[in-house]
C-alpha cells in the first residue's frame, strides 16, 4: 500500500497483464520498479517473446542513471552456476532453458540477479512449491541494475509468511547512497598555455586524462557517455592546470624542453 502523501510522486504504466512499471519521482534520480509475471512453462515461444518485448519496452522508459529494480515470477530457473557478475552461485536447483534465455536478457541489459548473490539457508532460497509440496524451486527473482548492485544489501525469501499462495515473498534490503553533486565546471577558465610551456604539467595532465578514461564504465545512452567524457577532462584539468591565464611572471620562470629559460 502507498501513503496518500506519495501519490503525486508516482507514475504507473501497465504494458500488459504481465508487465507493470512504477516510477517514483525523486532528486537527483527517480526509482523505477518493474513487476513481472512471465508465461508458465506450458506457454509457447511466441508468448515468451511477447513478454520479453514488453519488458524491453518498460525498461526503455527508465533512464540509465536511475536505479532500476525488476522483480516477480519469471518462471525460470537460473540454477547455482555463476555467470560472470550477473548470476551468483547462491541460487537453487538446475538451470533450465527458460533460465538460459533469462540470463541472456540479463547480460544484454547489464543487470544482476540479486537473490543469487547472498548466502542463505536452503529454505531462504526457494520461492515456489508444487501442490502437495513435492517440489520447491527458485523461479522468482529480485533484479537490480548493475550500476547500483552495491545498494542491494540483502535478498531472501520468507517461507513462513502466510500469504495463501504457492509462492513465497522475496524481500530485499535496499540502501542507496548518492555521491554529492560536485559544482558544475561551467565558467571555469584554465591557463591552457601552461600545457605548451611546461612539459611536466603537460605529461601529468595526459596521464590523468588517460587514467580517467580507462576508469569510465560503459554508458548505454550517448548523452551519458558525453557527460562522462566531459567530466574526465575537466576533473583532470582541475587537478593540474592553474585557473586563469598564464601570467608573464610565470612564463619567465618556465623552462622549455631544451632547458632554456623563457624571457
Amino acid at each position: 500500500m502507498t501513503h496518500f502523501s506519495t501519490l503525486n510522486y508516482l507514475c504507473r504504466w501497465a504494458f500488459s497483464d504481465r508487465v507493470l512499471l512504477v516510477k517514483i519521482a525523486g532528486k537527483p534520480v527517480d526509482l523505477n520498479i518493474i513487476q513481472v509475471y512471465a508465461p508458465t512453462a506450458n506457454s509457447n515461444d511466441e508468448d515468451l517473446d511477447k513478454f520479453y518485448n514488453e519488458l524491453d519496452t518498460a525498461k526503455t522508459q527508465c533512464k540509465s542513471q536511475d536505479p532500476l529494480i525488476i522483480m516477480g515470477d519469471f518462471n525460470a530457473k537460473v540454477g547455482t552456476e555463476k555467470v560472470d557478475d550477473i548470476v551468483g552461485k547462491h541460487g537453487l536447483g538446475i538451470r533450465n532453458e527458460r533460465g538460459e534465455k533469462l540470463i541472456e536478457w540479463y547480460q544484454t541489459n547489464n543487470i544482476i540477479v540479486g537473490n543469487t548473490w547472498f548466502q542463505q539457508a536452503q529454505r531462504r532460497k526457494w520461492t515456489w512449491k508444487s501442490p502437495g509440496d513435492d517440489t520447491r524451486n527458485q523461479i522468482d527473482y529480485m533484479i537490480i541494475s548493475k550500476r547500483y548492485r552495491n545498494a542491494l544489501l540483502l535478498a531472501k525469501t520468507y517461507p513462513s509468511a502466510d500469504c495463501y499462495s504457492d509462492h513465497v515473498p522475496v524481500v530485499g534490503k535496499f540502501k542507496l547512497k548518492l555521491k554529492k553533486n560536485s559544482k558544475p565546471f561551467t565558467n571555469i577558465k584554465f591557463g591552457l598555455a601552461i600545457l605548451k610551456m611546461n612539459q611536466t604539467i603537460r605529461e601529468k595532465y595526459q596521464i590523468l586524462v588517460q587514467n580517467k578514461f580507462e576508469a569510465l564504465g560503459d554508458a548505454e545512452e550517448v548523452e551519458q557517455q558525453w557527460e562522462n567524457f566531459k567530466s574526465a577532462i575537466m576533473e583532470a584539468a582541475t587537478e593540474v592546470i592553474p585557473k586563469g591565464k598564464a601570467k608573464m611572471d610565470d612564463r619567465r620562470n618556465l623552462k622549455l624542453d631544451g632547458g632554456k629559460e623563457m624571457c
